[in-house]
């Protein structure tokens, strides 16, 4: 969250994280698409559907690493 002590860096910097995160999330939701079609095809490309499941796992592992660096590491 904003605050009104956050300088105008640290708000483009959030601006730019926020930013990634979603062109992520969106190459994460263009894949999904993409092996749906794939696997409605007849017949199967098992290997192109291995890839592009293999390639999703990474940006969910990408979108985690990236919405884990929003929080700061605060010692309670």
């Amino acid at each position: 969250m904003a605050s009104d002590w956050d300088s105008p860096s640290e708000n483009a910097d959030t601006a730019r994280l926020e930013a990634k995160i979603e062109a992520l999330r969106e190459e994460h939701r263009a894949l999904d698409i993409a092996i749906e079609a794939l696997q409605a095809a007849a017949p199967h490309n098992q290997i192109s559907i291995m890839r592009l499941k293999r390639r999703k796992l990474s940006l969910k592992d990408e979108i985690v690493y990236w919405e884990d660096q929003r929080t700061p590491d605060i010692i309670a």
